[in-house]
């Protein structure tokens, strides 16, 4: 997950001024932990969805080799907050991150993803993922990437 610079910048300030600490503090007498006094003050994420305007875009870049031929592909899918509101009550940020989540624990519960042993994700066979994605509202897009991609 990639965030903008001035969100970044942001969170760097509440961090440089000890917001984001869980270490309680003394304020005029009273024991408060800063990142729960932040907490407090600012908005309810759930309360976000009625106005949360535009959408997101979340992909990922893979380059690979078959048959000794390196190629490099763009798989992205993009959600809209105002159509995810409409659907379920909440932004594309909480719907993005259910969605997977609920199908990896149906390929888990299904034995689909289950092996012996502790595995990431990303060690499973991605095809009933992928495709799982595009049927419960998240569709992706691949797209060929003509120059390979460094970071």
């Amino acid at each position: 997950m990639t965030f903008g610079d001035n969100y970044l910048k942001h969170l760097e300030v509440l961090e440089n001024i000890g917001m984001t600490s869980i270490k309680p503090i003394n304020f005029n007498g009273t024991e408060i932990v800063p990142l729960q006094f932040l907490k407090s003050i600012l908005p309810d994420p759930g309360s976000l969805g009625s106005r949360t305007k535009g959408k997101t875009c979340i992909g990922t870049i893979i380059t690979g080799t078959k048959n000794n031929i390196e190629k490099t592909f763009y798989t992205y899918n993009i959600c809209d907050h105002e159509k995810c509101f409409e659907e379920v009550g909440s932004q594309a940020i909480s719907y993005t991150t259910g969605v997977p989540a609920m199908i990896g624990t149906m390929l888990m519960l299904e034995k689909r993803w289950l092996q012996p042993g502790v595995w990431n994700m990303e060690q499973f066979n991605p095809d009933p993922f992928m495709k799982l994605l595009n049927q419960y509202g998240l569709p992706t897009k691949t797209i060929e990437l003509n120059n390979r991609i460094t970071f």
